[in-house]
């Protein structure tokens, strides 16, 4: 199966995936997308809350055959799920290997990711609470579409869906390759800031249990100097039961 494209280099968004943590602007864009015959798939609050609004969705589980598990940490790691987003569309082979699999290709994707900055800001926040807004489903998601950008759209931003609505009402459904090479540029760099806020807190927690371990066996720019550098000197805020957080931490990351 191969996918028209123009000398503008047009796709037609046929399916998206959306799964976001800031719902706003999310009922209109969907609404907008299911005008232009858009197959909507979703998880958990997402699909909740486009359902409440009245869209049809389909849930990420029906696609993949397994449920969300592990308190919500596996939802969209599977084949049927990336197989869509990374397929070549005019790569013949790529193409037979989703039909051989019942893949169907996935045209956009409109993810936001967990709000792990705004987590760490808060007052009295746990490791353990940190550690679970960590995204992974979400950018590996975001860089599967990017990557693939040629035929694929990545939409990690609520102020650009009425841009895209607009652009997609132009092109009858479609999204030209200069749109999506530049949601795709988006993309690396918001996943890129958030991998980098990651990283930086990590680096300011105290692990005194192991962090002389650490120490101990680490080289010169090795893991050693990340983990043991960015653990030493300064007073941690206090936080609720758990590891406390450094309050350079949270400055550094929330600012």
């Amino acid at each position: 199966m191969m996918t028209e494209q123009n000398q503008e280099g047009l796709r037609r968004i046929r399916r998206a995936l959306l799964s976001v943590s800031d719902k706003t602007g999310l009922v209109e864009f969907a609404g907008a997308l299911c005008g232009f015959g858009v197959e909507i798939l979703s998880t958990g609050g997402t699909a909740k809350a486009l359902r409440a609004a009245g869209i049809e969705v389909h849930d990420v589980s029906e696609v993949t055959g397994f449920p969300e598990m592990l308190d919500g940490r596996v939802k969209t790691l599977h084949p049927r799920i990336h197989g869509g987003l990374l397929a070549v569309r005019d790569n013949a082979e790529h193409m037979a290997v989703l039909a051989e699999h019942g893949i169907e290709p996935i045209d956009m994707v409109v993810i936001n990711l967990y709000p792990f900055e705004q987590t760490i800001a808060r007052e009295g926040v746990t490791l353990e609470e940190a550690i679970e807004q960590i995204d992974i489903g979400g950018p590996a998601m975001i860089r599967s579409a990017a990557k693939n950008y040629r035929d694929v759209a990545v939409v990690v931003f609520p102020e650009t869906y009425a841009e895209i609505t607009s652009v997609l009402r132009n092109a009858n459904g479609a999204l030209p390759l200069e749109t999506r090479a530049r949601l795709a540029r988006m993309a690396f760099a918001r996943t890129a800031s958030y991998d980098g806020s990651v990283l930086a807190f990590l680096s300011m927690v105290k692990h005194p249990e192991i962090g002389q371990q650490i120490k101990r066996t680490g080289t010169s720019g090795g893991i050693g100097a990340v983990a043991g550098g960015g653990g030493g000197g300064g007073r941690g805020r206090p936080c609720r039961g758990g590891t406390a957080i450094p309050a350079a931490a949270v400055r550094r990351i929330g600012t």
